[in-house]
């Protein structure tokens, strides 16, 4: 009898979540917090150095970072970032700032102003100033200038009385912004723009607590001077070692495509799961469809600020999340095949996929953690959304999708309809025949992936060899991340060459030939000035000169050598650790003879993408580790499916004994799973070509860098870790005999030991 209590139950679930996520979806997006790379900004990571020599303390970071806040309100940011890194760093980002130049000029300067005499002996400098005492004003002439208040007439009084004695010509107050050992008023003087804000002739004493600074000042400058002098001066020296920007117009065209593609490939995997699956399928799309509305609810919650690779990792999360439900999915199919009733293949395929699921998140997560370990700003909120999304993918693929298609499954209406999922009547054994899923005949039979071991070793060896010497021969086409120098990425909203490029950067002393011409319309050029660290003064004249030309300001990247070395040892360490993690893991759920022929495939994987890159010459970025270490988990998750299996064959067996056991559990593991594995690489490879097709420029590499790795991964999961661990587990035959493959229990007595 059809329990239809059950289905009215489904849809009131379905609809009310529906509800919630209609009325609420709009006001969640317009809360979360865009980076830079989505709205445009600017980015700059400061080394932190003392005025007078001594350590840079955490007193010296906490007051300096707090001054930086204060001059950022200058700025009218809302929501900037501050925060203190390692012993002598602090990273500022700026989402959403519109004067980008004026940004890098109000936060790196100092603001030390001092009043000298023409031997440059200061007089008086900012303490002498009244808090919040400075404004823009104007002269008597009706220039700009800065009205300065004194905490106190008497200094001013005695400073000029001073000067005034030194007689004419060098009766001259001199007021600098920032003096450094070695600058020189005389020196200055004789050049047409001197570094001095203002040299006033002092002839007559003042006994009052206001001064005037005159200059050939806008109004933009004297206000901004003001504001600097307010928000009070730096108790440190700032130098960039890492900086970036992104124009408003970079940001939204990425966000738009980058969302498209994500569109696009969920769509695809949605249709490919309902076509494939039948109505589990469409179980999991309802149950990815939230999933999507968890994060971004979880992600408003942490206040946590969206960046565009953290756009890629929620798309890539989905791939995750169909790789529960297709795990689930296909034990279930297997119990119905040998024979159980609906309801009985249900609980039984939804507690034997559970530890499957468990391991192949965990060992992602391990990957993900990493990441955040070691990565920047940008590659943190990847790998922050990374493991969000594997979490949240978990529980809904566990519970969610469990709990939805369970009501249907109890509600008997697809009793005798395995149609609905997915299984023909002639595919299902008679129970009475003691079939079990790991006997049921598969499109891979005739495969025999132990004999043919020996080729595919041959031919990753072969692989292998041409890419060792590629990169012998290209190495690495490594951009500013881990060398340095600097990057300048126009959109010029027209046609663009090489030879019009380089002909613009030279106009500005910028001389190199590394460009990139790229873009629908060739409309985008990358230029990289490598061992070129552009400055401020540069990089401001870079844009201006740009903004004329084009109408858009080029987003512009430095990194110095010592930023580019540590990025550079973050990566090695970061896969290192990572390997570490995995085999430790394994080691412990499964053998260690399983975790380290599954490392060797990582690693295996993680060369083909380094190769492909050497060859290819495509750019090697930050977001390159991203990508590496995100195959990593995706790779070592199709591998822990197969020794799930494998195990689950062996414990049936309970010993090997020969060689050809061996191979059995090989075989039959690898069999059993190709199915998901073929399903699970197509739903991933969708949702990256969705990214690659329709996404971001600047995350394009990232999506191919995904690409090459999961296929790669995918073929070392199949054809090379399960047949390592066959030879390995053939020596183990020979060395110790017959092998058992179940844990025997201690057996207790009460009866006397003798």
């Amino acid at each position: 009898m059809v329990k239809r209590g059950r289905i009215v139950a489904f849809f009131l679930i379905v609809i009310l979540v529906g509800s919630l996520i209609g009325a609420t979806t709009n006001g969640i997006t317009k809360n979360i917090k865009l980076g830079l790379d989505l709205q445009g900004g600017f980015e700059v990571l400061y080394k932190v150095s003392s005025l007078d020599g001594k350590k840079v303390d955490k007193a010296a970071l906490a007051s300096t970072a707090k001054a930086l806040d204060k001059r950022i309100n200058v700025l009218g940011v809302s929501e900037p970032s501050i925060q203190i890194e390692g012993e002598d760093r602090i990273r500022v980002q700026l989402a959403g700032v519109t004067d980008q130049n004026k940004a890098r000029e109000i936060l790196s300067t100092e603001a030390n102003l001092s009043f000298r005499d023409v031997n440059d002996v200061k007089m008086m400098d900012g303490s002498d100033l009244a808090e919040g005492g400075a404004k823009q004003t104007f002269d008597e002439n009706g220039n700009p200038s800065v009205s300065l208040k004194l905490k106190s007439a008497s200094t001013f009084k005695d400073v000029t009385q001073k000067i005034v004695n030194m007689g004419a010509p060098n009766n001259l107050l001199v007021i600098w912004l920032d003096f450094e050992e070695g600058d020189s008023f005389k020196a200055e003087s004789a050049k047409e723009d001197p570094a001095y804000l203002s040299a006033p002739r002092v002839s007559q004493v003042f006994n009052q607590d206001t001064v005037s600074i005159t200059g050939q000042f806008t109004i933009d400058e004297a206000q901004t001077l003001a504001d600097l002098l307010n928000a009070g001066s730096l108790p440190v020296k700032l130098d960039e070692v890492y900086s970036t920007s992104v124009g408003a117009q970079f940001g939204e065209q990425a966000m738009e495509k980058t969302v498209l593609g994500g569109i696009v490939g969920i769509a695809i995997i949605y249709l490919f799961m309902i076509f494939y699956y039948r109505f589990p399928g469409f179980i999991a799309t309802v149950t990815l469809s939230i999933y999507i509305f968890i994060i971004l609810v979880v992600f408003d919650w942490m206040n946590a600020v969206l960046t565009l690779p953290g756009i890629a990792a929620l798309i890539l999360g989905v791939g995750m999340a169909v790789d529960a439900n297709i795990i689930t999915f296909e034990r279930i199919r297997e119990e119905m095949k040998v024979g159980r009733t609906l309801k009985s293949a249900f609980q039984a395929g939804s507690k034997n996929s559970f530890a499957t699921i468990f391991d192949a998140n965990i060992t992602t997560i391990l990957a993900a953690i990493v990441l955040f370990a070691f990565g920047t700003s940008s590659v943190k909120g990847f790998a922050t959304m990374l493991i969000l999304s594997i979490v949240v993918s978990f529980l809904t693929a566990v519970y969610l999708s469990r709990l939805l298609l369970g009501l249907w499954v109890n509600s008997n209406i697809f009793n005798k309809k395995p149609g609905w999922f997915g299984v023909r009547k002639g595919d299902i054994k008679n129970i009475a025949e003691n079939y079990e899923a790991q006997d049921l005949p598969t499109r891979f039979d005739n495969i025999d992936f132990v004999k043919h071991r020996k080729k595919f070793f041959i031919f990753s060896g072969v692989l292998m060899t041409i890419g060792i010497i590629m990169l012998v021969v290209f190495r690495l086409n490594l951009g500013i991340d881990f060398s340095s120098g600097s990057r300048i990425e126009l959109d010029a909203n027209q046609s663009l060459t090489k030879e019009e490029f380089q002909a613009e950067l030279t106009k500005l002393d910028i001389k190199t030939e590394d460009i990139v011409i790229s873009g629908e319309n060739r409309d985008i050029g990358v230029a990289r000035v490598k061992d070129d660290v552009l400055s401020k003064d540069k990089i401001a004249e870079l844009k201006t000169h740009f903004k004329k030309k084009y109408g858009e300001e080029p987003n512009v990247s430095t990194v110095s050598p010592t930023v580019g070395k540590e990025l550079a040892k973050n990566a090695m360490k970061s896969l290192v650790i990572a390997a570490i993690g995995i085999i430790i893991y394994v080691t412990i759920r499964f053998e260690y003879r399983m975790a380290i022929p599954a490392v060797l495939a990582l690693l295996h994987d993680s060369f083909f993408i380094i190769a492909f890159f050497s060859i290819t010459r495509l750019e090697v970025d930050i977001t390159f580790i991203a990508a590496i270490l995100t195959v990593v988990g995706y790779s070592i998750n199709d591998t822990i499916v197969t020794y799930d299996r494998m195990r689950e064959i062996m414990a049936k067996k309970k010993r090997l004994k020969t060689e050809e056991d061996i191979a059995d559990v090989v075989n039959k593991g690898l069999r059993q799973v190709m199915g998901r594995s073929i399903n699970t690489i197509l739903t991933v490879i969708i949702a990256v070509l969705g990214l690659l097709i329709f996404g971001s420029e600047s995350i394009r590499n990232f999506s191919i860098a995904l690409l090459v790795g999961t296929v790669a991964g995918t073929y070392s999961s199949i054809f090379l870790a399960s047949q390592i661990w066959y030879e390995w587990k053939c020596k183990e035959l020979k060395a110790k005999g017959p092998i058992s493959t179940v844990k025997e229990k201690r057996k207790y007595t009460d009866e006397p030991q003798v």
